[in-house]
């Protein structure tokens, strides 16, 4: 349906929004007609205003984020609070649009890989249907390493091309044994995959990164067989 990239995550509260922001800013300043999207958002629209920040407004807050839940919650717990259904061929019909006017979309998920959009529809179903590579933002904590594995793999069994697995330090480095080795250990598990870790409060993604990640989300999202 477009070129671009989708964002998941191991959990909420992993660093979705600040990356998508910052892999924006880089595209847009590299010369890149690149645009944050955020499908679906429950509670605030914090992070749908991030990506509009990062877009320098180029589009309207209804297809930055067509759909909007006020209960802080799941979106499927969201709706049944609110007693409305979630409209998720809204959402689809924004990133068509959006891809349609612009050269790359990043579409960042809600919550992690299989949060539930409906009874019938999670997150993970709503990503095949855009079929865009899939980067994996993870919180590097400890348990991140379990987290991660199932997430890898969830990705995987949808047939969908894993972009990138982004260890993100949330918060100001502990030294844990945990954050110390998550990455390097992760890399014996899987050698195969691109890892790349995100500093503490980063301003910015390195040009290796960016290079990468443009590449990537120019691929077709589904994945060729191992």
């Amino acid at each position: 349906m477009g070129t671009g990239l989708f964002i998941s995550g191991t959990d909420t509260g992993v660093g979705k929004t600040h990356f998508s922001s910052l892999l924006v800013r880089g595209l847009r300043a590299a010369g890149v007609d690149a645009v944050g999207v955020k499908p679906f958002a429950c509670g605030d629209r914090a992070d749908a205003e991030a990506l509009d920040v990062a877009n320098g407004g180029v589009l309207e807050m209804g297809l930055v984020n067509p759909v909007w839940l006020r209960v802080p919650a799941a979106p499927y717990t969201a709706s049944l609070v609110e007693n409305r259904s979630l409209d998720v061929d809204l959402a689809k019909d924004a990133f068509r649009t959006v891809s349609q006017r612009h050269e790359f979309v990043v579409v960042e998920g809600v919550g992690g890989w299989r949060v539930p959009l409906t009874q019938q529809v999670c997150a993970s179903d709503f990503a095949v249907e855009l079929g865009l590579p899939v980067v994996v933002v993870v919180a590097n904590r400890l348990g991140a390493l379990n987290h991660t594995r199932l997430t890898v793999d969830a990705v995987r069994a949808r047939g969908l091309r894993l972009a990138a697995i982004l260890w993100n330090e949330v918060q100001a480095a502990e030294g844990s044994p945990a954050t110390l080795t998550n990455r390097s250990v992760f890399e014996h598990l899987l050698p195969e995959e691109f890892q790349c870790e995100v500093p503490f409060a980063a301003e910015s993604l390195s040009d290796d990164l960016l290079k990468h990640l443009l590449m990537e989300g120019r691929q077709n999202g589904v994945a060729s067989g191992r």
